[in-house]
């Protein structure tokens, strides 16, 4: 396989695997906010820092609110992380490959970019937001349904899980960081009611995994437990372990290359709990560090211009 097309399967992954969990970090934290007591002031910027795109909103826009912050994410074409720019590269890259994936995959990426143009507006404005960015999850996970059940296991599959997983991966410890943030905000504020189960129920539903986390977990929902789940689970396909256990799998049926990330990975999810506090963001931050190596070492390995 060329590099170029190997590097092309796993940044349309990458990419697709983008847009739908930035279509279900916006939904969610709409329920978030509007299920928190009103004494609760989390601010919508904080999916931005989440992103890591604070450079990229403070060069647009001046004004933090909910309207920039849903632009830029879904919708600013400037912004090469917005839901809009990831699926247009994801469509572009299967435009390239088209030889190496199922033939129904274009009608299906053509379709969605479609949509996403002509009812974007749907996202930025609060009416008709969740009906718009349910069509889009469903549409994401309607090709990854495809890609799983038609295209052979091969040397290109095994570049597609490898970017799917590592940014599922990233994806998911992002939003545990962001759940860290929203409970620190709250420990200081009097409440009739407990806010973290609002904040970690929500943690969940953002990974769809509340249904396998009661069945695993076997109690309510607690935010230790929630981390413990979403690091640590064997057997849930967005905990932070299942995917490293596929990103190793993959790198074990590609041409043979040296990952050394991977164990340094391994070391750290292998490490205690911590607790809610700033200890486990930079334990996250550690993670994430670990996933940009990991990028780089694929590319080095399998991506470099021959």
């Amino acid at each position: 396989m060329l590099s170029k097309v190997a590097e092309r399967m796993y940044w349309f992954s990458r990419y697709i695997e983008r847009a739908e969990n930035t279509a279900r970090m916006v939904g969610v934290y709409d329920n978030l906010l509007f299920d928190l007591p009103r004494a609760i002031n989390i601010s919508w910027f904080n999916l931005v820092v989440i992103n890591s795109s604070e450079d990229v909103f403070n060069a647009r826009y001046t004004v933090q609110d909910e309207k920039n912050v849903v632009k830029l994410l879904l919708a600013d074409s400037t912004n090469p992380n917005s839901m809009a720019s990831s699926l247009q590269m994801a469509r572009e890259n299967v435009r390239t490959s088209r030889d190496v994936l199922p033939l129904p995959l274009w009608e299906l990426i053509n379709e969605l970019c479609m949509y996403v143009a002509e009812h974007i507006r749907d996202g930025i404005n609060r009416t008709n937001r969740h009906g718009f960015l349910d069509t889009v999850i469903k549409a994401c996970q309607q090709i990854n349904g495809l890609l799983a059940d038609n295209m052979s296991k091969d040397a290109a599959w095994q570049f597609i899980r490898l970017g799917r997983n590592l940014e599922r991966a990233d994806m998911a410890s992002r939003i545990l960081d962001a759940g860290i943030t929203a409970q620190l905000n709250t420990t200081d504020i009097e409440q009739d009611i407990d806010p973290s189960q609002i904040i970690w129920g929500n943690v969940l539903r953002s990974c769809d995994g509340a249904m396998n986390y009661r069945r695993t977990m076997r109690v309510t929902v607690e935010g230790t437990k929630v981390c413990d789940f979403l690091l640590h689970d064997k057997h849930f396909p967005r905990s932070i372990s299942f995917c490293a256990e596929q990103i190793e799998t993959a790198v074990s049926l590609l041409p043979t290359c040296d990952i050394g990330e991977i164990e340094k990975l391994k070391a750290l999810l292998a490490q205690d709990n911590h607790e809610l506090d700033e200890s486990l963001s930079d334990y996250l931050n550690e993670l994430q560090l670990s996933f940009a190596n990991l990028h780089q070492e694929f590319g080095q390995c399998w991506f470099a211009l021959e």
